[in-house]
């Protein structure tokens, strides 16, 4: 059996250009699997996050208000179809149980409430972005 090595090398871009840290493809009855495990590597990865966790932390102790989370992992949509009125923008009142943003995963459309009432401060994500479990995409005060 001869492998392509095209497709691990563009299955490799893939890894780099998505952040990713695995990436598997099957076709008929191949399967080639490609994965980042140099340790140097996933250490430079780790420290990097782990720095940017720090600013983000940093930055929003110095934020007052309460921050509304992305409840999956996803990609963030500001209005229910593009070109529709935007469910939250900077200095609209909002009550709590109302949705802010919707998180599309898997081709579903999840609505994310707001956790409390107030004003909204500041939209943390832009339409379209990719999110991540526990983020925080919008800030209430």
């Amino acid at each position: 059996m001869k492998i392509d090595k095209n497709i691990i090398k563009e299955l490799t871009e893939y890894l780099n250009e998505f952040n990713l840290t695995e990436i598997e493809y099957t076709d008929k009855d191949t399967k080639i699997k490609v994965s980042k495990s140099n340790p140097t590597t996933s250490n430079q990865v780790v420290s990097a996050a782990a720095s940017t966790s720090k600013s983000k932390e940093e930055i929003s102790k110095t934020v007052s208000g309460t921050e509304v989370k992305s409840p999956i992992i996803g990609t963030a949509y500001h209005s229910p179809e593009p070109g529709a009125k935007k469910f939250a923008e900077v200095g609209k009142r909002i009550k709590k149980g109302e949705t802010v943003m919707i998180v599309e995963a898997m081709k579903t459309m999840n609505h994310v409430p707001s956790t409390a009432d107030g004003v909204i401060k500041e939209i943390c994500v832009e339409d379209g972005q990719p999110v991540e479990y526990g983020q925080t995409i919008i800030i209430v005060e």
